[in-house]
C-alpha cells in the first residue's frame, strides 16, 4: 500500500538513508548538493523549517520531496513554493516513483493545498540530465546564478494553475 505524508523529525533517519542512497551520483559527479551528504542534524532542519513529504510503501519511506514556502526561512526566488531535496529509493526497482512523488508534490500539495498558482525548484547546469527531466515536466528556465557551491544553479519555474496568475477566481 503506497501514501503520502508530511515526515515528522522521527523520519530523519530513514530521510538520510534514502537521500544518501539516492545522491549517490550526484557525489560521483562532484556536484554539491546539500542532501547528497547531509548529516542527520541537517536533515532533521529540514523537516522542521520546511514541508517534507515522504511516499511510503507498506511502512518504508521510498522516495522524499521538500518544498521550501515563500515565508519560511529559505524562501525560493520567485515567491513561490520551492522544491528541493527530492529523492527516490534506487533500490526500490520500480520505475515511476520518482515521477509519482514529484506529481503528488507539486498538484495535491502545492496546487491543491496551498492554492499556488507555480511552483519553482533549483538544479546543477553540470548534471547530465535533471534539466531535461525538468523540462519535459513543463518546467521552464527563469536564470541562471553561481551560488558559491561549486556549479551553476539554474532556477526553473512551472506554472500548475493558469488561472490563478490571471487573477481568476476559483
Amino acid at each position: 500500500m503506497t501514501t503520502f505524508r508530511i515526515a515528522t523529525v522521527e523520519d530523519a533517519p530513514e530521510i538520510q538513508t534514502l537521500s544518501h542512497k539516492a545522491y549517490a551520483s550526484v557525489r560521483d559527479l562532484g556536484i554539491n548538493f546539500a542532501a547528497a551528504t547531509a548529516d542527520l542534524a541537517t536533515v532533521e532542519k529540514n523537516i522542521r523549517n520546511n514541508i517534507c513529504l515522504v511516499m511510503e510503501e507498506d511502512g518504508k519511506i521510498i522516495s522524499t520531496i521538500s518544498v521550501r514556502l515563500p515565508w519560511g526561512q529559505q524562501p525560493g526566488p520567485f515567491g513561490l513554493p520551492h522544491v528541493w531535496w527530492f529523492a527516490t529509493d534506487p533500490d526500490v526497482g520500480r520505475k515511476g516513483i520518482g515521477r509519482e512523488m514529484i506529481t503528488w508534490a507539486e498538484e495535491s500539495f502545492v496546487r491543491d493545498t496551498l492554492r499556488a498558482p507555480a511552483v519553482s525548484l533549483g538544479t546543477a547546469e553540470e548534471h547530465p540530465w535533471l534539466i531535461e527531466m525538468y523540462e519535459r515536466r513543463g518546467y521552464e528556465i527563469m536564470h541562471k546564478k553561481a551560488l558559491g557551491r561549486g556549479h551553476i544553479t539554474v532556477f526553473m519555474k512551472k506554472v500548475l494553475n493558469p488561472a490563478f496568475l490571471e487573477g481568476e477566481d476559483h
